[in-house]
């Protein structure tokens, strides 16, 4: 039991790989789009959506124990090897890519602290110094990894709790802040001629939302190593709610501390100036502290989920049988190794062409959320048969409604855009497939192929042509 995780670590992988930079920019993020009606019709949307998600989550690792391939073994599941590969392929990078973002943001972070108008060290995260800096953290990670699961899992579980701290600091000082009469100025935000209509609003609020809960399958994804398979749908639901608290908390209540329009104005983290205007300088102190503490334990929880892809994947027969190798430790070598370095090749990309890289972080997070619409179309497939209760049919549906909601939410020109980065991928899982002697693309597997590579010309011309997606 050594490398096995328990409730508490699953929790905090959970609450870990969703909590990153996000939280301390809501309060201006959602002001600037939405009224406190809209913001707070919209977080009730995404939290029912959410949790009907992490049901259906719960729901299959209770009722099929045999699928230890998290999200994408559903795919594989339920809809064939190559749909599980690409729900794996997709997952992965998308982690993978996600990462760079994290070290941008620890790096533009200190840039608050050190830089001055006369010495730029670490600039937007993208300077020499903190690409030197980054690469530095890819590779100490890196190292905590390869020393187990379980020894990452404890150091995310200590950084977990550091992170909820500021978190919490500033709930309860705006909550003693908080004025009614400023949260409910202009409640609904259509009193002044040409605003967008209440449904406009909300709509708009769940483009931000979209993204806030990405990293709810964290359990899920490593349920191999749950010490007990019933954790990974406590730990889900656990995680779920405590982050869909903060959330909200810190979204509603610092609207009641500033007016709407007023904190539309703010700079980010917004958190931070709202904190520093309630106990002073400290606050702000407080919050950069925690940003970087949140952001580097979030670096370390996707790492954990980014490498533990390809390894469950290379089990499952869905990734090349090297990646399933680990050391003395438990940890999957190959898998890390293939990680880490992607990781640095990205951040060496965005430095050589200096910037750029916020694109190709919209289109492969845009990967990321194809796994969940499969998730939910299996459980409605199962409740078709052996699960059909209507609770389970009624969970089924609307996590299969929602994965399409997040899906238009995010932009399905983004999803057009993201088979040219599944395309790759293709080479990996043709290598799996002669290793086991089996033919790769066999019956429905041919018209998913065929859609794909069509789907990624359609890209290749739209794009030569200037058509902007």
């Amino acid at each position: 039991m050594g490398n096995k995780l328990d409730l508490k670590a699953l929790t905090a992988l959970v609450i870990g790989s969703m909590i990153g930079a996000g939280v301390f920019s809501l309060p201006q993020n959602m002001a600037a789009i939405a009224s406190p009606a809209a913001v707070t019709l919209g977080w009730a949307i995404t939290g029912f959506g959410m949790v009907c998600l992490a049901l259906t989550f719960q729901e299959l690792t209770m009722n099929k124990p045999d699928i230890t391939g998290g999200v994408f073994g559903y795919a594989q599941a339920g809809f064939g090897d190559l749909c599980g590969f690409f729900s794996a392929w997709g997952y992965w990078l998308s982690a993978a890519v996600a990462n760079v973002s994290y070290l941008v943001i620890v790096f533009s972070t200190l840039g608050l602290f050190f830089d001055t108008s006369s010495m730029t060290l670490f600039g937007n995260g993208n300077t020499l110094l903190s690409v030197g800096l980054s690469s530095i953290l890819i590779w100490l990670v890196h190292a905590l990894v390869m020393r187990g699961v379980q020894t990452a899992a404890i150091v995310n579980y200590v950084t977990t709790i550091a992170k909820l701290i500021p978190i919490i600091i500033f709930i309860v000082a705006a909550l003693f802040a908080f004025k009614w009469h400023t949260f409910t100025f202009d409640f609904s935000g259509v009193t002044i001629a040409n605003e967008p209509s209440l449904f406009d609003q909300v709509k708009q609020t769940m483009l931000i939302t979209v993204w806030v809960f990405i990293g709810v399958e964290g359990a899920v994804v490593v349920s191999s190593r749950a010490q007990n398979r019933k954790d990974v749908g406590r730990a889900t639901i656990l995680g779920l709610l405590t982050c869909l608290f903060l959330y909200v908390s810190v979204t509603l209540l610092a609207m009641g501390v500033v007016s709407t329009p007023e904190l539309a104005k703010y700079p980010n983290p917004s958190t931070a100036k709202i904190l520093e205007a309630l106990i002073g300088k400290a606050g702000v102190v407080i919050i950069g502290t925690g940003l970087i503490i949140s952001v580097c334990g979030a670096y370390l929880s996707w790492t954990l989920l980014a490498t533990e892809t390809p390894y469950t994947a290379a089990k499952d027969g869905m990734f090349p049988k090297c990646f399933a190798k680990t050391n003395s430790n438990g940890a999957p070598t190959h898998s890390l190794w293939l990680t880490s370095s992607v990781v640095q090749l990205c951040l060496i990309f965005m430095y050589l062409i200096g910037g750029g890289y916020d694109d190709l972080l919209t289109v492969a997070s845009e990967m990321i959320l194809v796994p969940y619409l499969l998730v939910g179309a299996y459980l409605l497939k199962l409740s078709r048969v052996e699960l059909s209760t209507t609770r389970v049919r009624m969970i089924a549906t609307l996590a299969t409604l929602y994965g399409i909601w997040l899906l238009y939410a995010s932009g399905f020109h983004h999803l057009l855009l993201a088979t040219l980065l599944y395309l790759p991928g293709i080479a990996f899982y043709l290598f799996a497939k002669h290793e086991s002697g089996e033919p790769a693309f066999k019956g429905r597997n041919k018209f998913i192929l065929i859609g794909v590579v069509i789907a990624g010309i359609v890209a290749v011309y739209l794009i030569a042509n200037g058509v902007k997606l």
